[in-house]
Order: structure tokens, then sequence, then C-alpha cells
């Protein structure tokens, strides 16, 4: 056995240890210490999982469909590696395998379930070939880094390129729907999609169908339509483009904390802890992925199942627990997926003094105006905090192409963040009265929170900001511990 087998999960741990006590938390400083020393530590440990690994990318909702994806398969018997916190850089990930691996360099579970940032991935699988790929969509995000979308459309056909076994596509995106073009399907590699029934599309615009609404007439329009406009022909030519495709799972209906799916011609229907259309969408998308594991489990499991005996099952590395899932129906399935909850920061509830305050990442046009569409704001005290470090992207300009004006109504009890004033400035143009300003975040978020105790309070927030919140929220509140920003 190789040195660093052994030397490398040592030293990474090592590091890990003392970069959690000197920052206080999660950290990829340790993942980009062990790419350094031992390029090949990442490939050498995936490798050793009897069932592969899952890649899911996309701009929108990888987080949550990563947690979703984990926790069905985690449901159904098996034993999952994931990165939990949304650290979807490479060294994020080696990161958090250091967490898990032991000082041999030994990980204890049967497949992996990954969120990687779209660029990354495609340096990710340079290293690891999926054996699953879900991809998600394709929207305006960090054009700071990615450019125009067309580009992030290109460095995910990397990853679906690379997939070895199935890639799961969103027949409703255009532009990840014409990803199967790429996919190696005459070396067996499969293609199946996940979608929505014609009912819903209005609610899941590409990106090429947003266009900005801001004056009265268009709010109107919006809000006959759940919240976003949608222009007749481009939803027609969607609607057309999609209908040629069949979906493997098809988001069927959607109503308060319940959710109809099709499969395989039954209509499955059922409670869900997970909050907005949106994320309801993303369960569809983790039930296809989870669908084709479990597929391939029964092609290699069952026909044999008899005749295995648990020294045979040791010798080639595979548990009981892996023939177990492998009889998992698509009623357990749907029941798995009734059980997942939200990721941290995205529908994250938080009990602060009587008043529940959700947490709600935005970080571009359609996040932003999905949100806005699925939280209703009468009723509750709402807030906006807006930073454009680097994980955040620094080109706030998206800003302008989010429709503000289902908040005319109630207002924004408060504007924080680095790009506070710019944000104040944008909800001032959509007539949104604002009643605070302050750039301290800390303080902004002290102070809203603990104003009108009982009320039911939002906040929207980019990446950076919603992690400083759940500190800040931490010296105050219960919040779940995530490993980060802490």
């Amino acid at each position: 056995m190789a040195w660093n087998s052994f030397a490398t999960p040592l030293i990474g741990k090592a590091v890990r240890a003392a970069s959690r006590l000197a920052h206080g938390g999660g950290s990829a400083f340790p993942g980009k210490i062990v790419e350094q020393i031992d390029p090949q530590f990442l490939a050498r440990t995936l490798q050793q999982l009897p069932l592969g690994v899952v890649l899911v990318s996309g701009t929108n909702g990888k987080t949550t469909t990563t947690r979703m994806v984990a926790s069905m398969l985690e449901s159904l018997g098996l034993k999952v590696f994931t990165n939990p916190t949304g650290s979807n850089f490479t060294r994020g990930v080696v990161s958090s395998l250091l967490a898990e691996v032991s000082f041999g360099g030994k990980l204890d579970a049967d497949i992996a379930v990954l969120e990687l940032d779209e660029a990354y991935a495609v340096h990710f699988v340079k290293q690891v070939q999926p054996d699953y790929c879900l991809l998600l969509n394709v929207m305006r995000d960090q054009l700071d880094r990615f450019g125009e979308i067309d580009n992030t459309a290109r460095l995910l056909s990397k990853a679906a390129e690379a997939t070895t076994g199935t890639v799961v596509l969103n027949r409703e995106d255009p532009r990840i729907a014409r990803l199967a073009d790429v996919t190696h399907t005459e070396d067996g590699v499969e293609v199946r999609y996940f979608g929505l029934d014609e009912s819903l599309r209005g609610f899941f615009p590409s990106d090429d169908d947003m266009r900005t609404t801001v004056d009265a007439e268009s709010a109107t329009d919006t809000e006959a339509s759940g919240g976003i406009d949608l222009s007749e022909s481009a939803e027609s030519e969607n609607a057309e483009s999609a209908e040629q495709l069949p979906a493997d799972v098809t988001l069927l209906a959607v109503g308060d904390h319940r959710a109809s799916f099709g499969i395989d011609g039954e209509t499955y229907e059922t409670g869900v802890k997970l909050e907005g259309v949106y994320n309801l969408y993303n369960a569809a998308a983790a039930l296809a992925v989870v669908r084709a594991v479990v597929s391939d489990a029964q092609a290699m499991f069952l026909p044999f199942e008899e005749n295995v005996t648990d020294e045979l099952l040791r010798q080639v590395g595979i548990s009981q627990r892996m023939i177990d899932f492998a009889h998992a129906t698509t009623q357990a399935m749907i029941d798995a997926a009734a059980e997942v909850t939200p990721a941290f920061g995205r529908g994250e509830v938080i009990d602060v003094n009587g008043s529940p305050v959700e947490l709600l990442l935005v970080k571009n046009p359609m996040g932003f105006r999905l949100s806005l569409a699925s939280f209703t704001p009468e009723g509750c005290d709402t807030m906006i905090a807006i930073n454009d470090e680097y994980a955040d992207g620094r080109d706030m300009s998206w800003l302008w192409d989010v429709d503000f004006s289902s908040l005319r109504g109630t207002g924004v009890s408060m504007v924080s963040g680095v790009r506070a004033w710019d944000m104040a400035l944008r909800l001032e143009y959509d007539q949104v009265p604002v009643n605070s300003v302050n750039t301290e975040l800390e303080k902004a978020v002290s102070t809203f929170v603990n104003a009108n105790p009982g009320t039911p309070k939002h906040i929207y927030c980019t990446y950076t900001a919603m992690l400083k919140m759940r500190a800040a929220l931490g010296r105050i509140a219960e919040v779940s511990d995530a490993g980060v920003g802490k």
C-alpha cells in the first residue's frame, strides 16, 4: 500500500483540526493542502465506493437536491458520503472526505452524492468520472465568474460527457436537455429526464423566457401567473420541445406542503417538509437519479441474490444492505422524499424568541423570483441582505432583473449587507417601502429578529450573508451545526 494512503489522511486530519480551532468552523483549507501534497487522494478515495459517485450540478438548487438524493438513499438503507454544507469546490469535497476517512484512508460508504459548482465540476471529472450525473438548470449567475449562460452550459456539458452510467437532465431547460447529445450512449450511458406537467411550466421559465416586470400592469400579470412573467410564445415553444422527451419522473401538481409525481404511468401523491414550489421540482430531479441508482443495483444484485453467501459478500465488497436497497419500491422512494428537510439556509426555519425566522438563499434572478413567488409576504416581516464577496459573485446587476413588486403592500423592514444601499435603491425603483437600512449585518439581523415577537420573518440573503446571519443567530437562538459559519 502506498505511503500516502496513511500519510495523507493523517496530515489532512491534523490540518483540518487546526483549521477548525483557528476559524471556529469548517474550511476548505485542509482540502487545498491535501490537493497539493497528494493530487490522487480524491480519485483514490472515491474509487473505493461500490455504487460509485453521483454528481449534482446546475445553477439553482444544487445544495437542496444533493441533500434530497443523499437523504433518500440513506432512508433506503445505504451508507452515503456527501458534502452537506454546500462546499462545492473540489477542495471542499476533499475537506469533507478528511472528516470521514480512517487513518488508513478507508471510506466507510456505499455511494457518494456530491454537489459541484458548475466550473469546479469540470476539474472534478478530470479526476473522477461520475457514475451518475444530475444536471438541474442553467441561469445567469455570478457573471463575473461564468460569463453568459451558454458558457455555463458548456461547463456542464463536460460533466455529462464524463459520466459513465446515467445522466439525468431537466427536460424543461433547453440548454440542459440538449446535453443528451454529448453523452456516450454508444458506450452504454443512459439518459433520463425529469420534467413538469404542462400546468406548472409557467412557474419555471428558462432564462431566455424571463423579462423584468416593473410597471403596475406587468405586476398584475405576474400576480395572475404565480409571480412569474412568461411570454406565451416562449412558453409554447419550450412546451412543444419538452413534450417530445419522455420524463422518468414528472412533477404533476403542487399544494401546501404536498406534491404529486408521475412515475411509470402512475400518480404518487405525498406530503413534503420542503418549502417552495421550486424545491418540489428539485424533488422530482432527486427521485429520477435515485431511481437510476436503484435500477442499477437491481441489475447487479438481484439475479444472483439466492446464490450469495456472507463469505462471497465479504470477498467482493458487497454488503447485505446493498442487496436490500435493490428491493426498494417506487412508494419507498416517495416516502423517503417526503421526509427530506430543507438544507441549511435554503428554507431553513430558526425559532428566535417565538418567531419563526426563515432563511432563503438568493443568488440570481430566477432563484429570487421563485422565492418571492413561493413565500407570501403578508403577515410576515421581510429582510433582504446582499453581499458581493467572491462566493456571492461580484456583479450584482442581476438584482435589476428581479420583480420586487409583490413586496409593495408590506414593504421591507430591513435591508443589510455590503450592498445594502444598492438593494434599497432597487426596491425604491419598484416602489417598495423600506423601513431601515443598516450595512452592519449582525446588528441589522439582531434588530430585525427581535422586533415584533411572534411574527413570522423571511430573510432573503446571498450566500456569505446567510453564513454570517446563521452565526449571529446562533448566539441568540438554537441553530443546527452545518459545519460552517460558526
